[in-house]
């Protein structure tokens, strides 16, 4: 699915005005909501991000564990945004993190389509989050079952000398670590690659049918400093106010 085009430059502009006014040599920060699907295992996991890795520019992030289903994630990212329109807390770009999981197609497409006729990006998994994990590690093209995703990644993560001890590694879904096992005993260069890869092959919008299947390599693009779109966006709003 073609990534959506959100104008964001009058956040920026707004944001990059005050801090001159202040003449405080600083970077342009762009704000990020991320609205997931799990209450933890998904937020553990951006948060890292803070942390680890923030790309060529900076990043404010706003992460949002709410426990609700496909659609209801995707209202309340439409509610945040909407909320914070026209304030200093104004965001640049807002995501919705959901999977199939067992709900029914209807709920999976709507909530996609419904993001996309709203503005909101969207970083849904076919069917779980544990398949963006798994691709740090191998190239998955047939489906499998989320309990398959667990046994597949402690193997792989066990594979490598960061894990040979006696005590073998077990995956658990909620470890604020995930990401650093992921990115430390995998590679998320190829995570990137094998994602998109594979995401390229459906060419209709029957997303239950698209497993496996995930969008997070997009927003992970975006943490890295890798989205082409919003850099250029960036440049433009800092170059033409310089």
């Amino acid at each position: 699915m073609p990534a959506n085009k959100i104008k964001i430059e009058p956040a920026l502009l707004r944001r990059y005005k005050k801090q001159t006014q202040k003449r405080k040599p600083r970077q342009i920060v762009c704000r990020i909501l991320i609205v997931c699907e799990g209450e933890k295992t998904e937020p553990n996991y951006f948060k890292a991000f803070k942390k680890y890795n923030q790309g060529t520019f900076v990043y404010d992030l706003d992460i949002k564990g709410e426990g609700m289903n496909t659609v209801q994630v995707v209202d309340r990212a439409i509610e945040l945004r909407d909320k914070a329109k026209g304030t200093e807390t104004e965001y640049d770009r807002v995501w919705a993190v959901f999977d199939k999981d067992s709900f029914p197609p209807n709920k999976f497409n709507n909530a996609i389509i419904k993001a996309r006729d709203n503005g909101i990006e969207c970083a849904w998994s076919n069917q779980a989050f544990e398949l963006w994990f798994l691709y740090h590690f191998q190239y998955r093209i047939s489906a499998m079952s989320r309990n398959e995703y667990k046994e597949k990644i402690s193997a792989e993560v066990n594979k490598s000398l960061q894990y040979s001890q006696k005590n073998k590694y077990i995956y658990v879904k909620n470890d604020p670590e995930n990401y650093s096992i992921m990115t430390t005993c995998g590679s998320q260069e190829l995570a990137l690659k094998w994602a998109e890869t594979k995401c390229q092959e459906y060419k209709d919008l029957c997303f239950h049918k698209h497993n496996p299947c995930t969008m997070v390599f997009r927003l992970v693009r975006q943490l890295i400093g890798q989205d082409e779109d919003l850099n250029k966006e960036l440049s433009t709003v800092k170059l033409g106010h310089s």
